[in-house]
């Protein structure tokens, strides 16, 4: 029977060695949940944050075909932690599931140019995302994901941080904490349409990476596609490994 831990870190051993911010939040009971085949010793379990689901231990297919009462989630982003879990994502979901590659970017805390970053942002007018700019982000579906994961502006004032660029006081691009762990946020960048190839997702990403390291946070990035990749390493962060996803339909319309 899948339950929830009520104790995340049980599963620590489950997921050694996944360098992944968002199963760290589920681990460190800040954001998302862990659900396993035993409260006490789990041998294989999900963790849940967001749009995604990280698959790690003994493949099961109970587990695979598992989801939460009352998350309405139409679609997630299934991660597996090797081969023989995607095969029972993509045996349980079929055509429902739709393989993707995405590109880890590697942690390095000491990698950044705080010259180079300051630069970037000394051309553009920057604000840190405040109530009523969260407020805003919550109402526009292009940058809903600067604040999606935080229920209510206190939550995000306590553990999300953002940097967006404005004209005319309205926002048009952002960098955001997509979600939060202990000792840091994983990065959402997000421009309006009508404001790209301006480079105003670089400077808010400049401006969101020193607020990271005044504050003793690390900036995590993870690319979902190549664009993304190329913006992290202008940055100066350094690519990793592809790794393969699947881009699963829960529930059908």
């Amino acid at each position: 029977m899948i339950q929830k831990l009520l104790k995340p870190c049980r599963a620590e051993h489950i997921f050694a060695g996944w360098e992944e911010t968002m199963i760290w939040s589920c681990l460190e009971n800040v954001m998302g949940e862990i659900y396993a085949d035993d409260m006490e010793h789990p041998t294989c379990a999900v963790a849940l944050l967001a749009d995604f689901a990280f698959y790690a231990g003994n493949v099961s297919k109970e587990l695979v075909r598992f989801w939460p009462q009352g998350n309405k989630r139409k679609t997630v982003v299934m991660v597996p932690q090797n081969a023989d879990w995607g095969a029972a994502i993509q045996a349980e979901y079929g055509e429902r599931a739709t393989k993707l590659i995405r590109y880890g970017v590697k942690k390095e805390p000491g990698v950044f140019d705080r010259e180079r970053l300051h630069l970037a942002v000394a051309a553009h007018e920057l604000k840190l995302i405040d109530r009523g700019i969260y407020e805003y982000a919550r109402e526009n579906g292009w940058c809903r994901d600067w604040v999606a994961q935080f229920d209510t502006w206190e939550q995000y004032e306590k553990l999300g941080l953002g940097v967006v660029a404005l004209k005319e006081g309205i926002p048009v691009a952002g960098a955001s904490s997509y979600t939060r762990y202990k000792n840091g946020i994983e990065i959402q960048i997000d421009t309006h349409p009508d404001y790209r190839r301006q480079g105003l997702g670089y400077a808010c990403g400049a401006k969101l990476i020193l607020e990271c390291l005044d504050r003793g946070l690390y900036p995590s990035w993870d690319a979902h596609n190549l664009w993304s990749l190329g913006l992290a390493e202008k940055l100066g962060y350094h690519r990793g490994e592809e790794y393969t996803a699947y881009g699963v339909k829960i529930f059908l319309d």
